[in-house]
């Protein structure tokens, strides 16, 4: 017998974090719209920190992070569900008390001066690896950090880096030995601002908590001890970056679905032409059916890989299907809603534009599409996966 229900611990906590969205996050959604329309930030630092502290206070803090560091350590189905809630709000936010998972690769002073300020709120980091003739193909860094005595010189450029103009310390990712390259030849350095390294935003059709930054190394002196893990190690430590939590980027939009069919259901039951509401229009009702339809097979491959993960399976092959299409479906179902709202859909008045946008980048950013078809392919074609799926 399959179970497919929550247990009474994942539903308590799904519902807690429903409630902190429809309490704490859903009141502030026009005001966010009204600043974000005037070119303002939309949730303030202060806004977010006071909001995190509020989740602290009752006991959430840190959701993936060790317990041993603090943390809830919850599974990845669990992290995944409320990822899920977090997404049925345009409200930018994530709770506080984590940090990128290879930071736990640094020795215990490095933990001291990075991991542990990181998940305590004091610092802020970013991850650092795409350059501007590197993106999918991280093998083609072009960035380099040459040994100087007890120090490595960092020259080069990365590109789209989220967080990177606020981030007071970077992972970034540099070639150390070029005839050895990905096989041995790059490292990953933990580097501060104030070693020299400089931050430009990108503009982007997104919202600015969202806007990535362009990074720049000119002669950046980084000492010996600050090579997280080893030497020649880091492109080991990208890939586990990168396809460590892929599974998240489609739950939040998932959530972001269904809060857009909802809203699109109530304004189709109230909005008239011709005498009755477009409800009653076969074109709405399909939209609305097909969308749904879309959303609960995505519920499934999203939690499917995340299961995987909590078994101790490789769940790459499911997280590449998830994101892939979650972000294809996500796309579709929000032009559908705007679509139903017409032109009020259109203006800044109504969140839907703007998840318009958003979700776009869902089909670029952490592995394109293309990427992603790649991977399954792939898989399929030398056998380390199978159209049957996990059941075989």
């Amino acid at each position: 017998m399959v179970d497919f229900s929550l247990s009474e611990t994942e539903r308590d906590i799904r519902d807690w974090v429903r409630n902190f969205v429809t309490r704490e996050l859903v009141p502030m959604e026009n005001e966010v719209l009204r600043r974000e329309r005037r070119g303002e930030e939309g949730i303030t630092s202060e806004e977010k920190n006071a909001l995190r502290e509020k989740a602290r206070a009752a006991g959430f803090w840190g959701v993936q992070t060790p317990e041993e560091y603090g943390g809830m350590e919850l599974p990845a189905v669990m992290a995944a569900l409320i990822e899920i809630e977090l997404g049925r709000t345009f409200v930018p936010f994530s709770f506080g008390g984590g940090a990128d998972n290879i930071l736990y690769y640094a020795n215990e002073e490095q933990k001291q001066r990075y991991l542990l300020p990181t998940i305590a709120g004091e610092r802020k980091s970013c991850f650092a690896i795409t350059e501007p003739g590197a993106g999918s193909d991280a093998k083609e860094l072009r960035t380099t950090a040459r040994k100087e005595g007890s120090e490595w010189v960092i020259d080069g450029e990365k590109t789209f880096i989220t967080g990177g103009i606020d981030a007071d310390f970077t992972m970034v990712f540099a070639v150390t030995d070029k005839d050895k390259g990905a096989d041995g030849g790059v490292t990953c350095f933990l580097v501060d601002r104030d070693m020299g390294w400089k931050s430009e935003p990108i503009e982007i059709m997104g919202e600015r908590e969202r806007q990535p930054a362009a990074l720049i190394f000119e002669s950046v002196r980084v000492p010996e001890e600050n090579i997280l893990g080893e030497l020649g190690g880091g492109f080991r430590l990208a890939m586990q970056w990168i396809g460590s939590g892929r599974y998240l980027l489609p739950a939040r939009a998932l959530g972001n679905c269904e809060r857009m069919v909802e809203m699109s259901m109530d304004y189709a039951k109230n909005r008239s032409t011709f005498g009755a509401p477009i409800a009653d229009r076969q074109a709405i009702q399909w939209m609305i059916a097909d969308s749904a339809v879309e959303i609960e097979a995505l519920r499934w491959l999203v939690l499917q890989a995340a299961w995987q993960r909590d078994q101790g399976m490789d769940s790459r092959h499911a997280q590449s299907i998830a994101k892939l299409h979650g972000g294809v479906r996500a796309n579709e179902i929000v032009d559908r809603m705007l679509q139903i709202h017409g032109g009020m859909g259109y203006t800044k008045e109504f969140p839907l534009e703007r998840w318009y946008r958003d979700l776009r980048l869902l089909r670029i950013f952490e592995g394109t599409d293309e990427i992603q078809r790649r991977t399954i392919s792939r898989n399929l074609l030398k056998g380390h996966a199978s159209v049957s799926g996990s059941l075989g």
